[in-house]
């Protein structure tokens, strides 16, 4: 009965289309305040790192006038929940209500570790009579062991809405620096179990910490969309609008696939599925990626 109630819930909820999702500390009052001046498709209010370990309590007791504040112009609001099975049990005491969208879950390197959640946030939900299974997981992934274990992860319950490498933690994790050549491996491991499991792979392949070169940035988001990203997260204001932009659509692109569908009607019509286009051969693929774009252009 579970089972069917949450692919109930499943099927009503769409993928969310987060281009970027903003981290905010959750116990510094004047940035919940300015959160949703930013321009986010989601705030996530974080109860891990940026949170000293003497106000996360503080931190706590805030969300639900934070949760509030963050979503005044219709942003989503997530939570970042910490690791330690203490602290994780006073997290979700505190986060699961209405108005959270989905828990972050840090350093996440097993499914079995998401279904031991997935359960607590079940029983929360039952006991606060919130809609079973509304409340999603974004998965982030901050170890080597857990590559190993993608797909399971990515497929472990009908939460899972996304999936993003932790780049400093997974760095660090492997005793190295958080370089492009160290990262592309296992950013495109998480794209494609992402994908297999119908998931939002987030992130790009570089430092999460590195803001200030806004062009490095721009450059980075832009490739990350190249090769199938949906999205990133940010952990300072001046990312979300290159994120915003490097996430959606070009000008160009939206003319190229309005001519791509134009194209393909007429080749439908006299009995084709494969036709060239200015000199390109067009097929069944490439008409895909063509509705794609004008369906994330028609959300932005």
């Amino acid at each position: 009965m579970i089972k069917d109630t949450f692919a109930a819930v499943e099927s009503a909820m769409s993928v969310p289309r987060w281009k970027s999702l903003l981290f905010v500390p959750a116990h510094v009052p004047r940035f919940v305040e300015t959160a949703h001046e930013r321009g986010a498709d989601g705030v996530i209010l974080d109860l891990e790192d940026s949170v000293p370990q003497n106000q996360k309590g503080e931190a706590r007791g805030q969300l639900p006038e934070s949760v509030a504040k963050v979503a005044r112009k219709g942003a989503s609001v997530l939570v970042r929940v910490n690791h330690g099975l203490r602290a994780l049990a006073a997290d979700l005491d505190a986060a699961v209500m209405a108005g959270v969208q989905a828990l972050v879950l840090p350093k996440t390197d097993s499914a079995e570790w998401i279904l031991e959640i997935a359960n607590a946030v079940s029983e929360l939900e039952r006991e606060r009579n919130l809609p079973l299974g509304r409340i999603r997981f974004l998965a982030q992934i901050e170890t080597p062991g857990a590559l190993q274990r993608l797909a399971a992860i990515a497929s472990a319950h009908p939460r899972m809405v996304a999936m993003a490498l932790g780049p400093e933690d997974f760095s660090a994790a492997v005793g190295g620096a958080p370089e492009f050549d160290l990262l592309l491996t296992p950013n495109l491991s998480v794209l494609f179990a992402a994908r297999a499991a119908g998931l939002l792979p987030l992130g790009f392949i570089g430092s999460i910490g590195e803001f200030s070169d806004t062009d490095k940035l721009r450059e980075a988001a832009a490739h990350a969309r190249r090769l199938g990203f949906a999205g990133a997260l940010a952990i300072h204001p001046t990312q979300v609008a290159i994120f915003n932009e490097a996430f959606s659509p070009s000008a160009q692109e939206v003319e190229w696939a309005r001519d791509v569908v134009a194209a393909e009607n007429d080749a439908a019509a006299r009995g084709l599925s494969a036709f060239s286009l200015n000199g390109k051969m067009v097929d069944p693929p490439v008409v895909r990626r063509a509705h794609e774009i004008l369906a994330l252009a028609s959300i932005n």
